[in-house]
């Protein structure tokens, strides 16, 4: 049960999630929680303001945060649980001696900068676990560096599966078959030489996806603010819905077109260990939720599972200045982007024109330069992709034709589909995407009336396993 930031952001956030993982102890939990509400934001400023010797302005910036963590500890533990207050206390005091050190000398390297932003994961850990006991539960607090294994690449570390296996059966595995709860952070992680590392913005959905691949867990649950994955963006179409179960392809197109999903480097892990993860919402632990799962073929879905956008992009037009195309012509043309690393999102071809999307801040000008007397380039700035996702969509008839129609009076400028069996995507003027977005949705998900008596959503029953075989994160209710 991974637990986000907004999840465990205050007294009455954490208390929930403590009721959360109380109700499904029986299902062997094991917990991975970020750090509360802005505090990773807030010891990065730390670190920065330390740099450059402004060690009153680090200490002010980090306070807030560090004041919040002690008066939630204050208010769900009391005064008298002194050994979590203490550690919160000995947390605080090493975080005040790193950044006077890194005040002191002016020096604020990648492994120094690990190091302290680890400590918002720690703070909430260690607080959940306290809670935890407080309210009779055996539970474990295990420092996720004991086990989640990096490189050395600070900020952006590449976890080594094989070891965190071997380190999870040794230093977790072992107290979830004797029923006690682990309590763990994400994000955070270990070099063999002990060196804390951080695995980079949304690293604690990896944690957890790590972990239930290690553990060969039930399930790998993600708790966040929505509903699960949606059919769009709700602040373009207040209709979106949940989805009840996508592929990882279909997860994987949309998070590269603009939708809230896990990313697919973060699912990784537990896709190749057929583990499912779903998509909760913490306020509604009964309410709808999306399941990503790697066991379930939807091909026969023959449809759109979701809509996402993302913008702005800039198309590119690139026309071969000999008329007609020749032979190495693409490679010519593509390896300009490669040595610019210029990443293309869509491409479309002609016989002498080449069509493709990039990000706005790409070195178009410097590309345009390396491609002189091999093609012309137009650039057409401020567009947006509007993207339909799901299986078998190829073998859906009249779907293109169908959302070509619901696009009027937007057109658009470029159209892909074909590459994979998954993905049709427009390429439209970024202030027609919103308009193009309730449309499609319109056309493909219509609104259902609501039921007049619509039964209560039953529990599926948990699937227990023996505990040599594996341990769970929640069974799905």
């Amino acid at each position: 049960m991974k637990f986000g930031g907004s999840s465990v952001g205050g007294t009455e956030q954490l208390d929930r999630v403590a009721e959360h993982v109380l109700d499904k102890r029986a299902l062997q939990p094991c917990v991975v929680v970020s750090a509360m509400g802005k505090t990773t934001d807030a010891l990065f400023a730390a670190a920065r303001a330390a740099r450059g010797g402004d060690i009153d302005a680090a200490l002010a910036t980090i306070a807030p945060a560090l004041g919040h963590a002690e008066a939630v500890a204050g208010e769900l533990l009391g005064e008298h649980d002194a050994h979590a207050l203490a550690a919160i206390a000995v947390v605080r005091d090493e975080l005040h001696v790193l950044l006077r050190g890194v005040a002191m000398l002016r020096e604020l390297t990648p492994r120094t900068t690990d190091t302290i932003v680890a400590y918002g994961e720690r703070l909430t850990s260690l607080l959940l676990a306290a809670l935890l006991a407080q309210r009779g539960a055996t539970v474990l607090h295990v420092d996720a560096r004991r086990f989640l294994r990096t490189d050395d690449r600070f900020g952006h570390a590449r976890p080594q599966r094989d070891l965190i296996a071997r380190l999870v059966a040794e230093h977790v595995a072992p107290h979830l078959r004797a029923g006690t709860i682990v309590v763990t952070e994400g994000y955070v992680g270990a070099t063999a030489e002990g060196y804390t590392t951080t695995l980079g913005r949304g690293g604690s959905d990896w944690s957890a996806a790590l972990l239930g691949e290690a553990l060969a867990a039930e399930e790998v649950q993600i708790w966040t603010d929505v509903e699960g994955v949606l059919t769009a963006d709700p602040r373009l179409v207040p209709a979106a819905r949940p989805i009840d179960v996508l592929t990882p392809a279909e997860a994987a197109e949309l998070a590269a077109f603009g939708a809230k999903v896990l990313h697919p480097s973060t699912m990784q892990p537990a896709v190749d260990a057929r583990v499912p993860i779903t998509v909760r919402n913490t306020l509604l632990p009964r309410g709808a939720f999306t399941t990503i799962d790697p066991r379930t073929d939807v091909a026969a879905r023959n449809g759109i599972a979701a809509l996402a956008t993302r913008g702005p992009v800039t198309v590119l037009t690139m026309t071969s200045t000999r008329m007609l195309a020749t032979s190495g012509y693409l490679a010519k043309l593509f390896a300009a982007f490669g040595a610019l690393d210029i990443c293309i999102d869509l491409v479309v071809t002609a016989e002498i024109s080449v069509a493709c999307t990039v990000e706005p801040d790409a070195p178009i000008e410097r590309l345009v330069e390396q491609l002189a007397g091999l093609a012309r380039v137009e650039i057409a700035r401020d567009r947006a992709i509007v993207a339909a996702v799901g299986e078998g969509l190829r073998s859906a008839p009249g779907t293109v034709e169908r959302a070509c129609r619901a696009l009027l009076p937007a057109t658009p400028e470029l159209i892909c589909f074909g590459g994979n069996d998954r993905n049709l995507s427009f390429v439209v003027h970024r202030d027609q995407a919103a308009a193009a977005m309730q449309r499609l949705h319109d056309e493909f998900f219509p609104a259902v009336a609501p039921a007049k008596a619509a039964p209560a959503r039953q529990p599926r029953p948990a699937a227990r396993i023996a505990p040599a075989a594996g341990h769970t994160f929640e069974a799905s209710p």
